[in-house]
């Protein structure tokens, strides 16, 4: 099978369809284009997701945190504690495991999180280090955010720039391979990582008009422009032009011959609204860049300005480069 997410198909057809709904508490579960649980524990919704960080060597730690994080903010909840486990092959050093603790705790007083659990395991199941990390939260004043709540009329609002965690990860995995890069702007891709968090949007859009949102991940803007059209079953329409990519994004893309808008994104939030200007707004008034990019319109399906269709998300652009770094 290739590297990367199972397509939408594989992943309906040989798991999602096989769970049944059996528990009342259980108010949201799992589907395309929704990346949380939530489950209500007497009067307050308790928001849950679960994500692995495979395609990074360079700050596991902090990844870990905020993708984590990440997901719960994409249905308006506020993060509370991570269960981290972590998979550490033969090879690694005791150095090498404090490094990963140190980042992940650093990464969580950033993120206003707990460590509250885990795992750590030495195997040769894994080649290099591997973390799993499940996200508690709790939802917000306007309970969970749901994808199908979006629906026709709405605009569609980029926070950030597209490619921003693969961007910084090819200029830290992938430096031997992006020789015509200047130094500085490879240093200045590199400090993307430290903008891969969405928490303080996700709230944020959650108590101003969002009515759905989806943090962009494997598979880039565009990957989750069609997860979000297929889940609330609407017509979503895409300007390329209008999609913010930083020039050290652009260039090193270019450099490799990948695609930007199918870019590992995290550090971007794609929201859903009912006046895409005024969160704009709203969000570069509290130091977040934003765009409106694209609006949701009658009908089904993914597609550019022009018309052209938006394919299903495969493989991030990430696997397209050697797999003994990607």
């Amino acid at each position: 099978m290739r590297i990367g997410k199972l397509d939408n198909d594989q992943l309906n057809g040989l798991i999602l369809s096989k769970f049944r709904h059996v528990r009342s508490e259980v108010v949201c579960s799992p589907r395309v284009g929704v990346d949380c649980a939530a489950v209500d524990l007497g009067g307050r919704l308790a928001v849950l997701s679960t994500d692995p960080i495979t395609s990074a060597d360079n700050n596991l730690g902090q990844l870990t945190v905020h993708v984590s994080c990440n997901d719960a903010a994409a249905a308006g909840a506020e993060p509370i504690g991570l269960l981290v486990t972590l998979l550490v092959p033969p090879s690694a050093t005791e150095k090498d495991i404090a490094r990963v603790a140190d980042e992940l705790s650093f990464a969580a007083e950033q993120a206003g999180v707990e460590i509250i659990g885990g795992h750590t395991e030495v195997t040769d199941s894994v080649t290099r280090m591997v973390t799993c990390a499940t996200v508690l939260a709790k939802a917000g004043s306007r309970g969970v955010l749901d994808a199908r709540n979006m629906r026709a009329g709405n605009d569609l609002v980029l926070t950030k720039s597209a490619g921003l965690e693969g961007t910084a990860i090819l200029a830290s995995d992938h430096a031997d391979m992006l020789s015509g890069i200047p130094e500085e702007e490879l240093q200045a891709a590199r400090a993307f990582f430290g903008a891969v968090s969405v928490v303080k949007e996700g709230l944020y859009a959650a108590e101003h008009c969002a009515t759905a949102m989806h943090d962009v991940t494997e598979g880039g803007v565009l990957g989750a422009a069609w997860e979000m059209a297929e889940a609330a079953g609407c017509c979503v329409e895409i300007d390329r032009a209008a999609v913010p990519v930083h020039p050290a994004t652009e260039h090193i893309c270019a450099a490799l011959g990948l695609d930007p808008l199918r870019l590992l994104s995290s550090g971007a939030m794609l929201i859903a609204c009912e006046d895409g200007a005024s969160l704009v707004r709203g969000l570069r008034a509290e130091g977040i860049p934003a765009a409106v990019i694209g609006a949701v319109k009658e009908g089904r399906g993914a597609f550019f300005a022009d018309g052209a269709p938006i394919d299903p998300p495969g493989a991030d652009e990430l696997y397209r480069l050697p797999q003994q770094k990607a």
